[in-house]
């Protein structure tokens, strides 16, 4: 059975850091390119950064340089390291996994709460 589940996630001070993991379980990690999305409050899903197979990430303009992904195949493994938090960084944060040749092939977390405030 295919799990995905997010850890992580509270409250940080705007600048602080968040680290956030997700353990896949269930699928040939290697065969997938992970994604992290967020959902803000009364917004919809949005993109935040990507990872390839190989290790290629690509990130959404406002986290660049703040965000950094990786992943891990032998630990089946995601992160998400945050640094510089901003308060509008505020949202649900999930992570997403697609099948690298067969696209319908694509999961989500149930996902984790990240909230930035003083």
């Amino acid at each position: 059975q295919l799990r995905l589940v997010e850890s992580g996630g509270g409250l940080v001070q705007p600048g602080g850091s968040l680290r956030l993991s997700c353990a896949a379980s269930g699928i040939i990690f290697r065969a997938y390119r992970m994604a992290w999305y967020r959902q803000p409050p009364g917004k919809q899903r949005e993109w935040v950064a990507n990872i390839t197979v190989g290790g290629s990430a690509a990130y959404e303009d406002s986290v660049k340089g703040r965000f950094t992904i990786s992943r891990d195949n032998a630990e089946n493994t995601v992160d998400l390291q945050m640094d510089s938090l901003r308060p509008e960084d505020t949202a649900v944060y999930y992570c997403y996994a697609e099948h690298t040749l067969m696209p319908t092939q694509r999961y989500w977390g149930q996902g984790t709460q990240v909230t930035v405030s003083a």
